[in-house]
């Protein structure tokens, strides 16, 4: 067994597929690493996640240390999201599986 982040874990593949599984996670943590994030960009170019989803994605991003959220004190508040470095670290495998859907797919330069 594998403890991690107070959860039991089988094998190493569990711990990786929790931190990057959802629907929503692995594009916000694709369109993450172009750079900083504010809320209402990500709900735009993450076409489709409700307001709750993609606050609840958000925050389980960031108590898994994938991504940081940073609070601005203005008026309105302003918030930035942007990856860390494990999040940075799981980029590769972001890359490989856009490769492969890329390769599957049969999709030409212009589509990718």
């Amino acid at each position: 067994m594998i403890k991690w982040n107070g959860k039991q874990y089988h094998c190493p593949v569990e711990v990786a597929m929790n931190q990057l599984s959802g629907k929503w996670k692995s594009l916000m943590l694709w369109h993450l690493n172009d750079g900083t994030k504010r809320y209402k960009e990500l709900e735009r170019i993450v076409p489709g996640v409700s307001q709750k989803m993609l606050t609840q994605q958000l925050k389980e991003l960031e108590k898994d240390g994938l991504i940081s959220r940073t609070v601005y004190p203005e008026i309105p508040p302003r918030v930035e999201y942007s990856l860390t470095e494990l999040g940075k670290s799981a980029f590769p495998i972001l890359k490989l599986m856009h490769s492969w859907a890329v390769e599957e797919l049969g999709l030409s330069d212009s589509e990718k």
